[in-house]
């Protein structure tokens, strides 16, 4: 009896993908390497998707309308003009001028269809100076690739995705603020809900809080034509990607006229959005000059952020862009919790004016840019009960006026790839559905504290503790390990070496007197 050869597991398409292409690293800079690979598979797949629809213009009779664009437009498909047709493309890709063809096909397809404006790379594959070999070697990869699959409208999404937490993985620490790892995204949006309105992103990277938004609004059976996109990146080569990443999706965006700092720049200064999703830079510093922005419309009355931290600039800038019923929700790390100066005044008068719904701390190694963990803040402009329409039934809010929910998530999640944590969809399911007992009426569950989980807490116990939002200062922790409190014990030893230091200080100046005094003057 002849023995049957069994059939070697597939890789899917887009681990296949990035493992070939992975071996040509080194021919240009890293930085640049995920612009050149994503730029040709969307080259790839658009063809793809052109040829596609030729396909079925031709077998419906439609001949005479092949090369006109209207017939692909309305269908949410490129035109793609000759010069830039993936047949051309490979029929040239040994050639030495390959760069500058690419260049032009990819000038010519943006300029033939404006959803495209400001997408693509403009002149930049001649700018490279990639070796030819190495970029024929690379096109012929992408050539063997199917991005059009049956049953799969998002196969060419998913691509694009797994390319972007790959490079991001591979970048590491300083690098990858492009991306926020899918699974905190989708927990954002299923916290939030954004269903309808317009969503803003002021550090919208790569674009991914607004491909999950829409992805969140498909699978509850939403509009998508009555949610608008407004958003703003700094980078222009990653505003590039955000724009083709939402492209290929058919998202229309407003990402303002250019790359701009959101601070310094905003491009949408008259926004009032319903929702916010934000994964801002870190403790970004230097973020203004002295003289910059003290009289700033977006404070409205808090005062101006420190200039050595961003962090409540980010919150101040997203509570200014939503409107009188508006949430949003901003990443941050844990320091912005009980910093000192500015901050706790504006911290104090944000409790005051009750706009911080829910603290949530996530598990370290959440991020490809940073290992420790993060807090995710919950604004909301109206905590008061009110009955709100959704495609699926209306749904009450709870009056949660002058609470704040707090969640410890750090216990929470999944290791992956070694080093990095992930949720699960059981794990985000658990959060979703405390968050969602605690701030709606008649909910499948009833809400109540859980030890070393969750606390809501009341304004009184808030100010009791300085206006604190260090999440185990409230939860109880029944058996208390060595880094429950950690956050706690770090912030009154900082207050303590603080006091250190101006000690130190002030002997140091006492001691300098003396010696001027006496006669010896020291310098440093």
């Amino acid at each position: 009896m002849a023995r049957v050869a069994k059939k070697k597991d597939e890789k899917p398409i887009e681990q296949t993908l990035w493992d070939a292409a992975n071996k040509l690293r080194g021919k240009v800079e890293s930085a640049e390497y995920k612009h050149v690979v994503l730029s040709l598979i969307f080259l790839k797949y658009a063809n793809d998707r052109f040829e596609e629809q030729r396909k079925r213009m031709n077998q419906s009779g439609q001949q005479a309308f092949l090369e006109l664009m209207p017939f692909y437009v309305k269908d949410n498909v490129f035109y793609i003009p000759e010069c830039a047709r993936w047949n051309f493309i490979m029929e040239n890709a040994k050639s030495p001028d390959i760069a500058i063809k690419i260049d032009t096909a990819l000038h010519e397809i943006e300029s033939k269809n404006p959803s495209l404006a400001g997408a693509l790379p403009d002149n930049y594959y001649s700018r490279l100076h990639m070796d030819p070999t190495g970029l024929s070697s690379l096109l012929d990869l992408i050539n063997g690739l199917k991005l059009q699959a049956d049953g799969d409208k998002d196969l060419f999404g998913k691509v694009y995705e797994y390319c972007l937490r790959q490079f991001a993985l591979n970048e590491g620490k300083g690098k990858g603020e492009f991306y926020t790892p899918r699974t905190v995204v989708a927990l954002l949006c299923e916290l939030i809900e954004p269903y309808s309105g317009k969503v803003y992103d002021g550090a919208c990277g790569s674009g991914g809080m607004f491909v999950q938004s829409m992805r969140f609004i498909d699978q509850h059976k939403g509009n998508r034509l009555q949610v608008s996109i407004y958003g703003q990146e700094l980078t222009d080569t990653t505003r590039r990607l955000a724009k083709m990443n939402l492209a290929i999706r058919g998202i229309s965006a407003n990402l303002g006229a250019e790359a701009a700092n959101t601070f310094l720049n905003d491009q949408h200064k008259d926004l009032k959005a319903d929702f916010a999703l934000e994964n801002p830079p870190f403790n970004q510093k230097a973020w203004r000059e002295d003289n910059q922005l003290n009289d700033d419309p977006r404070w409205n009355g808090y005062p101006t952020p420190p200039t050595s931290n961003a962090n409540y600039g980010w919150l101040l800038n997203t509570l200014s862009k939503l409107n009188q019923n508006g949430v949003g929700i901003v990443l941050l790390a844990n320091g912005a919790l009980s910093s000192g100066g500015d901050e706790y005044e504006i911290r104090k008068r944000m409790i005051e004016n009750d706009v911080v719904e829910a603290i949530l701390v996530l598990p370290q190694n959440m991020f490809y840019t940073t290992n420790i963990s993060v807090t995710l803040w919950i604004l909301n402009k109206n905590k008061k009960s009110r009955i709100e329409k959704r495609p699926d039934g209306s749904i009450t809010f709870r009056d949660r006026s002058n609470e704040i929910l707090f969640m410890d998530l750090r216990k929470m999640g999944h290791p992956y790839d070694k080093k990095y944590i992930e949720f699960t969809d059981e794990d985000r399911a658990i959060i979703v559905d405390r968050f969602k007992s605690w701030r709606l009426e008649h909910y499948q569950t009833t809400y109540e504290d859980i030890p070393e989980f969750c606390y809501s807490a009341k304004k009184a116990e808030i100010i009791e503790k300085d206006y604190s939002l260090v999440p185990s200062r409230y939860i109880e922790f029944i058996q208390a390990g060595d880094d429950t409190n950690y956050d706690e014990r770090m912030t009154q030893l900082s207050k303590e070496l603080k006091e250190l230091l101006i000690q130190e200080a002030q002997s140091r100046k006492d001691l300098l007197e003396v010696m001027k005094g006496l006669g010896y003057e020291i310098e440093f």
